[in-house]
This record gives structure tokens, sequence and C-alpha cells, in this order.
């Protein structure tokens, strides 16, 4: 019976729900199809601290690697201790398909000479094949991939499987690299994180982002007051409020910058041009606010409110802390 394999994102030492999604997407695979849950984590020595939550979302068998090599994202000494250890006895892997899991995938992938689907939203395994689907074309279609070769390697996107807890044994094995990590070529000395204390656009259930439709960057604060309302939201961006200069391109959603999918989207004075709607069309409630009825972002949303979005948005903060303050 084979395995299916998670890798555990981790940034500066702590688990990002990045990993938590891969874990939740092994599970659901393994209840289906058989087999156990193998997670693989790496960092400095005392990352193993993390295997307690990997096995409350379903990891039967933590495989930990640590070395101070490990520190930063380490993507060759990554690759290949991935590829060593993928190319027995697993029938799929996950990843997310974030900054690092895109550069991390394709190279597991390459060393072991297998197909990849990237930035997947939905996956179901018929028969020997896993069947995979994936926004294309700046997201005006949907691809359906078909992986045979084995392991299949799955990159999901950010947001596209909810974490679940689901404890297992989570028994822990250290294992060693592949090679030396401290001889890779390319060795990453420092990670800088744009956004200080902000919560990451990826990890975000809610997302409040803002268009040209807000007229300046000062009135970009009453996006940031309903964030703050919400509590658990980030602030988003499209590109041509980034090009101006409004807002740092690391806030921008789109098919040039970040992909999401979180549980609500609240798109703030967009028209819905197709690249901001290849990155985020996938959430699972869209909001839409703009004075134009006609505006393409309508045809996606799930609800629309028609007006200025600057008279809009008050009302709204004003509504959300409400309905907090009665919860």
């Amino acid at each position: 019976m084979s395995n299916i394999f998670a890798f555990a994102e981790t940034r500066g030492g702590e688990l990002r729900r990045a990993a938590l999604e891969a874990v939740t997407a092994a599970r659901q695979t393994a209840d289906q199809i058989g087999g156990e849950v193998r997670v693989l984590i790496a960092g400095a020595p005392g990352i193993a601290v993390h295997a307690a939550k990997l096995a409350a979302h379903g990891a039967d068998i933590v495989l930990v690697v640590e070395h101070d090599a490990f520190t930063h994202y380490n993507p060759e000494a990554l690759a290949s201790t991935l590829a060593a250890g993928l190319a027995n006895n697993y029938r799929a892997a996950f990843f997310s398909a974030s900054a690092q899991g895109k550069d991390l995938a394709p190279r597991v992938a390459a060393k072991l000479k297998v197909g990849l689907a990237s930035d997947v939203t939905e996956f179901a395994f018929s028969g020997d094949a896993v069947v995979a689907k994936h926004p294309g074309y700046t997201g005006k279609i949907v691809q359906t991939l078909t992986l045979k070769a084995t392991p299949a390697i799955i990159s999901l996107r950010p947001g596209a499987v909810l974490p679940k807890e689901s404890p297992k044994a989570g028994t822990v094995q250290n294992i060693p690299s592949a090679g030396d990590p401290a001889a890779s070529r390319v060795v990453v000395t420092d990670t800088v994180v744009g956004g200080g204390a902000k919560l990451d656009l990826g990890e975000a259930p809610v997302i409040i982002s803002g268009g040209r439709g807000l007229k300046e960057a000062a009135n970009f604060t009453l996006v940031e007051d309903l964030a703050a309302a919400f509590g658990n939201a980030a602030v988003g961006a499209t590109r041509a409020v980034t090009d101006e200069g409004w807002r740092p391109h690391s806030d921008q959603i789109g098919q040039t910058g970040r992909l999401v999918s979180p549980d609500l989207y609240v798109a703030c004075g967009i028209s819905g041009a197709i690249q901001h709607l290849a990155g985020m069309r996938t959430s699972k409630t869209i909001v839409a606010i703009n004075k134009d009825k006609e505006a393409p972002i309508f045809k996606i949303a799930d609800y629309g409110i028609v007006g200025d979005v600057l008279e809009i948005l008050p009302v709204l903060t004003e509504a959300v802390k409400a309905a907090k303050q009665g919860a």
C-alpha cells in the first residue's frame, strides 16, 4: 500500500498555514485510498517542536530534518532530500503553491522525472490516476490534468484546502539530509518579510482589497479600517494601485501577484480586470463594491453593492464592529 506525503512549510522557524493545508489534503487522501500520511519538516535544530501540531492535523509519521543550514530555505538540499525520500512507496506528495512551494515542487518533480500539477484548486483520485484542476489562461478556464506517474506531485493554491484537525500518532523520526546541506551552491543568508506584523495574504481567511476606485492612496485607510474591524483580515490591492505606489507590491493580488482563496474576499473599487480575477476568483465568497453596475467584478461576485465605495466602506466597517460586539 502506497503512502501519502506532505511537505510542512516553515518560515523563521515557525509553521505556516500552508503546512497544515498540505497535511490536511494528505490526510483526506489517505483516508480515501489508504496508506499512512508522512510529513517532512526541515529547519534548524529544534524544529521538531512542531511535530505535535502536524500530528493533530493528520500526520501518522513526522520526518524531521534538522541542520543549521536549514535555518533559512535551502532549495538545493531540500529538493535532493525530498526526492530521495519520495522515490520509495508514495502515491502522492502535497506542497503549497506558495512562493516557496512554487520553487521547491518543480525541483522535486524534475529530479523524480514525474509530472507536476501546480496551483491546484481541486483534486481527486480516479483509479490509478490523480485528476487535478487549476485555473488557466488568467482564470478564463479551469484546466483538468491527469497524473498517472508515481508519486503524483501536487501543489495546492493557498486556501484551496481548509486546515482540519484529525489527530494521529505523529511518531517522530529524525532523518538525515541527502548530502551536506551546508555545501549548497546557493545560500540564503536572510529572509525579509514585508508588511511587518500584518497577516499574510496567503494565510488570511478574510481579504479586503482595494483598487483605483478608491481615488487616492490616503483612502486606503478605509480598507485598513474594515480589515481591522474583522480582526482576521489582510489588505490586498490591484496591480494598478501598486504600480501607482499606493500600496507595496507585496499586497498585489492577481496574475502577476499573489494567488489567494480566502473564505471571504471584499473587492473595494475594483472593476475586475481579468488579470486581477485570475488571482482571487477561487475565493469561497466574493463581495464587490463598485459604482459601475456593469463592472466585470459583479459577474463573479456572490454579493454586489452598487455605490460609492468611499461612502459604503465606513458604513460597512461600523456594521462589522456592531456585529462583532453583539456576537
